[in-house]
């Protein structure tokens, strides 16, 4: 019994952590989605065309584009667990801020300002459940964590569709404030302290980022992972504008994104028991790009207008795009915490990713939002989301054959 009792206490405490840092990232995700509900609102609040509304869209991305390196230096620096605390009270503030707009700038400030609180919070997700969760538990944990963006688009597309219904978006930014408050004395209680800083201080983390960002196999994987945020942002962040567009009203627009964001993350889990069981990485990778060019294709090149329940069918394939996009995040958020080189470092992997995916997050809604106002309509959006999913199989061959070992049912 003394020797089951202290592992049992580990697991228990382990499992508590790596929780408790998903719930982390799911609240921080929040901050992206209680927007696309609000969007209509916000654009006649505010004057706001189609194509501003993409910028508002994408702008929380833009920290995330510029500043994953530069995070991943402030987390070997001054620890991981107090990056995410210093994200998730940067991300309230933003609301704060943006409760407080008058105008679209500051509106838009404001989101740059969550943006920073996202990606600092974000950057730290993987790297804290990696050295917190149970060792026969950590691609189920990462799994999780990889869902926390398709739970934070169900949660916060449904409250959001909701309360909206009764507040102003301005409140609602007021309860996200305080939301955002929630899971910090949680971190504070269930999971431990952040190491000692390692030798050499900045110059040294300095250096091991610097190794990092010289690999190749983290920009190629930073590519991918890009190939599929491109497209998912870009269309699950329009949704309730394009049902809207098709005559849902009231809380039905929103309320069918949610469940299409949703989707993802029970898309994720499944991914994460399908690399516990020793799935191949490259196979998930491949048919994940496959089935979204082909639900894609189906969502948006076919007017589904004449045909009987045709919204009802096309609700359904832009779900089958979100629960098999979600093969790809999964995979790669566990392969990112294995990415660093020797010498190197797992933020930095992590950070420099963020920057590349995010990208895609920023330039996905502004390239469907350009595509509808030049062709009248959403129905040339599968030209850019199968064009992408092309380039995301391409990229994965190419990062599969510089990497080996990517089986992962024992990690």
């Amino acid at each position: 019994m003394t020797m089951i009792q202290p592992n049992l206490q580990r697991t228990a405490s382990g499992n508590a952590a790596w929780i408790v840092v998903v719930v982390a990232g799911i609240s921080a995700a929040l901050h992206i989605w209680k927007l696309p509900a609000a969007l209509p609102m916000i654009q006649e609040d505010l004057g706001l065309s189609l194509l501003a509304a993409g910028v508002l869209l994408g702008i929380v991305q833009v920290a995330g584009m510029v500043g994953g390196l530069a995070v991943s230096l402030l987390a070997e620096v001054i620890g991981e667990r107090r990056t995410l605390l210093l994200g998730l009270l940067f991300l309230s503030a933003g609301s704060i801020f943006g409760a407080l707009s008058i105008g679209p700038n500051t509106l838009l400030a404001s989101r740059a300002v969550e943006g920073v609180g996202f990606i600092v919070a974000t950057v730290v997700g993987p790297g804290l459940i990696r050295r917190h969760a149970p060792f026969r538990r950590v691609n189920m944990a990462v799994g999780c964590w990889s869902a926390y963006q398709g739970t934070a688009t169900f949660v916060g597309l449904i409250a959001s569709a909701y309360f909206l219904q009764v507040g102003t978006w301005q409140m609602w930014w007021w309860v996200m404030a305080a939301i955002t408050l929630i899971p910090i004395p949680l971190v504070l209680r269930m999971v431990p302290k952040d190491h000692p800083a390692g030798t050499g201080g900045a110059k040294a983390a300095a250096g091991r980022i610097g190794i990092t960002a010289r690999s190749s196999k983290v920009w190629i994987a930073g590519l991918v992972f890009g190939c599929y945020t491109v497209q998912w942002m870009a269309v699950v962040g329009f949704l309730p504008t394009l049902y809207g567009e098709s005559g849902l009203s009231g809380t039905h627009a929103g309320v069918l994104s949610a469940i299409v964001g949703g989707l993802n993350g029970v898309g994720a889990i499944v991914t994460g028991m399908l690399l516990q069981r020793g799935a191949p990485a490259r196979a998930l990778l491949f048919l994940s790009f496959v089935l979204m060019a082909a639900a894609s294709l189906l969502t948006f090149a076919i007017d589904w207008s004449p045909v009987p329940g045709g919204l009802a069918w096309q609700v359904a394939c832009v779900g089958f795009f979100s629960l098999t996009g979600a093969m790809i995040p999964a995979t790669m958020t566990r392969m990112a915490v294995d990415l660093a080189p020797e010498g190197g470092s797992a933020p930095a992997a992590m950070g420099l990713m963020q920057q590349i995916y995010n990208v895609g997050n920023f330039t996905g809604p502004m390239i469907v939002a350009w595509l509808a106002m030049s062709t009248g309509g959403w129905s040339a959006t599968w030209w850019m989301t199968c064009g992408f999913a092309v380039l995301g199989i391409i990229l994965s061959a190419v990062l599969v054959r510089r990497r080996s070992g990517m089986h992962f049912s024992h990690a």
